[in-house]
């Protein structure tokens, strides 16, 4: 997630933290809410066994929109500083110190969850405890389970089935590595070559419907070249990021942020589109948010300001609990799916006392993390392993 989850000077705990951006923080917040109302709608689509999820029907493309997220903001905070105060050392401290805390929470939870089930795969295969400690152990460290293997405990082909949104770190970190090895090397020419032959090949990988879906939603499976996939998913928008960091000049923008968080609601909401033949226009409109629209919003984002104290407030707390929202709500929802699947109950309007305790449930596990467990331990891990220079 990146970052689509990156430091601000509030919870960093980084002394040497440039000014952040505001917008962008509250835009981050914004994009995770809309993952869990999608995710909270997923689960009408499993209960009744269909392919498309209704409401906020393109609600995962979210991820795609933290991953340029994450390359605007590490390409701002770090591109200026390598050989002068950072090292790849360093850099790499810092992302593990950022990121790895609620890592480690999610995938905790999501054993919690799993173990509440009673251990048991969706078609009522029990699972053994050494299988669920392994599954949490390979979350951890990142390893994906591949599909029918001893660790993909949940039997739905997840790469990270103790915590399904942990795919999206997997990759994070991937491209937070190729950053500081190769990407931050580039001259902008240079990088915006391969901007340009990646979005080329993210536009043919959706167009042509290369998932098999009909929509670009890959990265969270090992099946199917998932892994491939999943990395040409995370690196265009990553290193287009990257590139808007570096060419980026603020205008002046009233209402961005409003504007920018109506945006993404429609841009989400937009029914899925059939089509026939070898043009997926599914995967063409999706394809169209991620190299167009995406860039336009993180530039409006980064060129407006809050203007007064409320919005401000607003903004810094969506930001705070972006990261801790995202990697922690999914455990709730395999309990509230299978909750959704045992009643057979299909549509918000049987459920929506229980959907929206749900989404209030899982901000509030956000907030508690973020306070009680994440700010705290990143702090300590700072002054631990951060150098004062």
């Amino acid at each position: 997630m990146s970052e689509p989850f990156t430091q601000n000077i509030s919870s960093a705990a980084f002394a040497d933290t440039k000014p952040h951006y505001e917008l962008l923080d509250g835009l981050r917040g914004v994009a995770a809410l809309l993952v869990l109302w999608y995710h909270v709608h997923e689960g009408f689509a499993f209960a009744q066994g269909a392919p498309v999820v209704g409401s906020i029907n393109h609600g995962y493309l979210a991820v795609d929109f933290f991953f340029m997220l994450s390359g605007f903001v590490i390409g701002y905070a770090y591109d200026d500083r390598w050989g002068k105060s950072l090292t790849t050392g360093n850099f790499f401290k810092r992302r593990l110190i950022r990121l790895h805390p609620m890592v480690v929470m999610g995938a905790v939870l999501g054993t919690i969850s799993f173990l509440l089930q009673g251990s048991v795969q969706w078609d009522g295969t029990h699972i053994a405890i050494s299988s669920v400690m392994l599954a949490l152990l390979c979350t951890l460290f990142f390893i994906p389970a591949m599909p029918g293997g001893s660790i993909e405990v949940r039997g739905n082909a997840e790469a990270f089935p103790i915590n399904g949104p942990a795919w999206s770190l997997f990759f994070e970190y991937i491209g937070n590595i190729l950053y500081a090895l190769f990407i931050r090397r580039l001259s902008t020419r240079a990088l915006t070559v391969l901007v340009a032959v990646l979005g080329i090949g993210l536009a043919a990988f959706a167009g042509l419907n290369m998932s098999g879906y009909g929509n670009i939603g890959v990265g969270w499976s090992m099946i199917d070249c998932g892994f491939w996939t999943g990395l040409l998913r995370m690196l265009f928008p990553f290193t287009m990021g990257i590139w808007l960091s570096r060419r980026f000049k603020p205008a002046q923008i009233r209402g961005a942020f409003w504007i920018c968080s109506v945006a993404l609601l429609v841009l989400f909401a937009v029914p899925f589109i059939e089509s026939e033949g070898r043009l997926c226009l599914n995967g063409v409109y999706e394809a169209f948010c991620i190299i167009v629209m995406f860039p336009i919003l993180v530039w409006l984002g980064a060129s407006g300001k809050t203007t007064d104290r409320l919005s401000s407030r607003i903004c810094k707390f969506l930001g705070d609990i972006s990261f801790p929202l995202y990697i922690t709500h999914y455990p709730t929802m395999y309990l509230f799916y299978a909750w959704l699947i045992d009643k057979q109950l299909f549509t918000l309007t049987e459920t929506w006392p229980v959907a929206l305790g749900v989404c209030v449930w899982n901000v509030l596990v956000a907030y508690l993390c973020l306070k009680l467990y994440d700010e705290p331990v990143r702090k300590w891990l700072a002054r631990k392993f951060l150098s004062k220079k």
